[in-house]
């Protein structure tokens, strides 16, 4: 193996989720359609650890 080589397998490529999602994914759009917010108050008396 050459020295480059080894360079090339150490680099990290930093990405978002919006650069994954198309803009015209469906779960965009079920995204802004749905609140799912109330999970979090249902959840809450649950142990956070199992």
């Amino acid at each position: 193996m050459t020295k480059n080589q080894i360079n090339e397998r150490e680099q990290l490529e930093m990405l978002t989720i919006e650069q994954l999602v198309p803009h015209d994914h469906i779960v965009r759009k079920l995204d802004a359609a749905l609140d799912f917010s109330f999970i979090y108050t249902k959840t809450q008396p649950l142990p956070t650890s199992f």
